[in-house]
C-alpha cells in the first residue's frame, strides 16, 4: 500500500476513523435511495440548492470521465484534474475548468470526488506532495469514489479530517455503460452530514445510494460485490468453453441461461460478445483482479474461507499473464481456453 510523503502526518492503521460529534461513535444506520423513487427520501436529505456551489473531480479514466460529464451537463459547477491532463480536454470543452494539481482542486472547490484506479494511486492523490488534503479545510468535503480497500480508506478519512474537512467513502457498483448513463449505485459510508450533502449530486451520476455507517462498510461492501461478479464470470466462461468443447453452439447457452433461473444481466451484456472473442472494455480485467485480491484480503482478515474466490483470483492472473489485463474482464474466459490448448 503507498503511503503518504512526509508532508502527511503518519497515521496508525488500527484506527476507526470514527464520524465527528454530530453523530454517535458507533453508528449502524442503514440508509438506501433510489432515483425512482426521489421523493421518498429522507427529509432531511439537503435540495440540489443545498449543494456545493463548485465540484471537483480527480480521476478521469472509464468511469471517471463520465462521471464528471453528468455533473456538467446537469449545470453543476465543475473542476477538474487527472494525470495525463489529455484527458479533461473533452470535459474542458463542455465547460469545466481546470487545476494542475489535486491539492489545488480541493482548494477552489466546495466538494471533491476521486475516482482513482487503485488503493496506491487512492492514496497519492489524497496525501501526496500535492495531493487534495493539503487544499481542504474545514467545511469542505471528500468523497472517495475509488474501490480500495478499508484501511487505505480509513488512512485517507483520517488525513482529510485532519483538516476539519468531512470525508465520504462511496465506491460504485457498476462499469462503463451505467456511469454514462447515469445508472451507478453507491456505496457509501463516513460522515452522514457529507452524505446528505451530496446527495443529490449522487442522484446525477446513479440510479441508488446505500448509507452504510462508518468508514470502511462502503469499501468493504464493494469487495464483496465486486468478488462475487469476478467468479460469475469465471463460471459463466467455464460454460462458454465447456460447452463449444462438447460441440454445442455457445450461443445457444447464451439463450438458454437467459431463460432460466440463472439469468443475469451480465451474462446476456457479455455472452454474444464472448462468443466472438470480443472483449470491449468496460471494466479492465486488471481491475477486476485487484479486487478479488483485495478481497481474499478482506476475508482473511476475518478468517473466512473463500476457495471459490481464491480460484477465480488464480484464473485472473493467468488471464494478466497472457496481456489482457487492459481487456474487459470478461477475457477471462482466454485464460480457460489456453489451459485447454495445453491440455489437447
Amino acid at each position: 500500500m503507498a503511503m503518504c510523503s512526509t508532508f502527511c502526518p503518519r497515521v496508525s492503521t488500527h484506527l476507526n476513523c470514527k464520524p465527528f460529534s454530530f453523530s454517535p461513535a458507533k453508528t449502524h444506520r442503514f440508509f438506501v435511495s433510489f432515483k425512482a423513487f426521489s421523493s421518498q427520501t429522507s427529509a432531511s436529505t439537503p435540495k440540489a440548492d443545498d449543494t456545493p456551489a463548485s465540484i471537483g473531480f480527480l480521476g478521469l479514466g472509464i468511469m471517471g470521465s463520465p462521471m464528471a460529464q453528468n455533473l456538467i451537463k446537469a449545470g453543476r459547477d465543475v473542476t477538474v484534474w487527472n494525470r495525463t491532463k489529455s484527458k479533461c480536454e473533452p470535459l474542458i470543452s463542455m465547460g469545466a475548468k481546470y487545476k494542475s494539481s489535486p491539492e489545488e482542486v480541493a482548494a477552489s472547490c466546495g466538494v471533491t470526488f476521486a475516482m482513482l484506479a487503485d488503493p496506491e494511486s487512492a492514496m497519492d492523490v489524497a496525501c501526496g506532495k500535492y495531493g487534495a488534503a493539503k487544499g481542504m479545510g474545514p467545511g469542505k468535503g471528500y468523497v472517495d469514489v475509488s474501490t480500495v480497500d478499508g484501511e487505505t480508506s480509513k488512512l485517507i478519512c483520517e488525513h482529510i479530517r485532519a483538516t476539519g474537512a468531512h470525508f465520504l467513502e462511496a465506491p460504485v457498483s457498476g462499469s462503463k455503460k451505467p456511469a454514462e448513463d447515469g445508472q451507478l449505485i453507491f456505496l457509501t459510508a463516513g460522515d452522514n452530514v457529507l452524505y446528505e450533502t451530496v446527495a443529490p449530486l449522487l442522484d446525477i451520476m446513479g440510479k441508488s445510494r446505500f448509507y452504510l455507517g462508518e468508514v470502511g462498510n462502503g469499501a468493504a461492501m464493494k469487495l464483496v460485490v465486486n468478488m462475487v461478479m469476478g467468479s460469475m464470470m469465471a463460471s459463466f466462461s467455464e460454460g462458454l468453453v465447456l460447452s463449444e468443447k462438447v460441440g454445442l453452439d455457445p450461443s445457444v447457452l447464451v439463450e438458454v441461461i437467459s431463460q432460466g433461473a440463472i439469468s443475469a444481466p451480465m451474462y446476456a451484456m457479455k455472452g454474444p460478445s464472448m462468443v466472438k472473442s470480443l472483449y470491449p472494455t468496460a471494466f479492465p480485467l486488471k481491475h477486476q483482479q485487484k479486487d478479488l485480491r483485495l478481497a481474499l484480503g478482506l476475508a482473511e482478515s476475518v478468517s473466512q474461507p473463500t476457495p471459490i474466490a481464491a480460484a477465480t483470483n488464480e484464473l485472473y492472473k493467468v488471464a494478466k499473464s497472457h496481456g489482457l489485463s487492459d481487456q474487459d474482464f470478461s477475457a477471462v474466459i482466454e485464460a480457460l481456453k489456453v489451459k485447454l490448448q495445453h491440455q489437447t
